[in-house]
């Protein structure tokens, strides 16, 4: 469980563009991902403001993937749309034969692991129906912290909650949602948006560095066989005090 105390929470959902879900055939071509990405704009503007937008050319996303099969068979990025597609089976094995996690298909973002300043994650996001038992995305701590994460956001019967807690976002399945995470350092606070609108507002436990991940990563129930999610627009920003 995270050490972290609620501060305050809002709920609420806003709907975007609905599509078909694709697990059982996650490697055919992807349909309806070309993303109406202007909605809620000045929202978005107002939350970066301030922020300077970070680097991240495309060895920035680093894929970690079951160990056992290529890579190709559990992720796809489609350069021309900007979508990646992340998918895990129930079954399949850690991302190396070292570890004794869950199976997981996800990005790390790496190169810039921070430890001051305020630091916010953007992306748009995707979850098709079918898919549960899932961290969609998380800041990860350092390894051997005392805490793995600083936050999650793991998806359960198509309701988005943080960590296996509070929800986040009713109706997540089959839209697109833009998500926008911000983590103080120095106050210890995340706060969570979905579509510009703040969702939930928490104290964190502090850790030596941090890095943001994003994908599918199998949790511990409600795990459907399949699970799949996309993303695309992916932008890190930085603001030092």
């Amino acid at each position: 469980m995270p050490a972290s105390r609620s501060v305050f929470f809002f709920s609420g959902s806003s709907r975007l563009l609905a599509a078909g879900a694709l697990c059982a055939a996650a490697q055919a071509a992807l349909l309806c991902t070309v993303v109406v990405v202007a909605a809620s704009t000045a929202a978005g503007d107002e939350l970066t403001a301030g922020f300077v937008k970070v680097d991240l050319p495309e060895g920035n996303f680093v894929v970690q993937s079951p160990y056992d099969v290529p890579q190709e068979q559990r992720y796809r990025y489609d350069a021309g749309a900007g979508v990646r597609t992340f998918w895990v089976y129930a079954d399949d094995k850690p991302f190396n034969t070292v570890t004794p996690t869950n199976p997981r298909t996800e990005v790390r973002l790496a190169g810039h692991d921070y430890s001051w300043g305020v630091w916010q994650f953007e992306g748009y996001g995707y979850v098709p129906s079918q898919t549960s038992g899932i961290s969609v995305m998380q800041i990860h701590n350092e390894d051997g912290g005392a805490h793995a994460t600083t936050m999650m956001l793991h998806v359960y019967n198509g309701t988005l909650h943080y960590y296996s807690g509070q929800v986040v976002e009713t109706y997540i399945y089959d839209r697109w949602f833009r998500l926008n995470v911000v983590h103080d350092i120095r106050a210890s606070t995340v706060a969570i948006y979905i579509n510009g609108e703040l969702r939930v507002a928490t104290v964190v436990a502090p850790s030596a560095s941090h890095y943001f991940k994003f994908g599918v990563y199998v949790q511990h129930h409600d795990v459907s066989r399949c699970m799949e999610s996309r993303w695309r627009n992916i932008t890190v920003f930085s603001k030092p005090y």
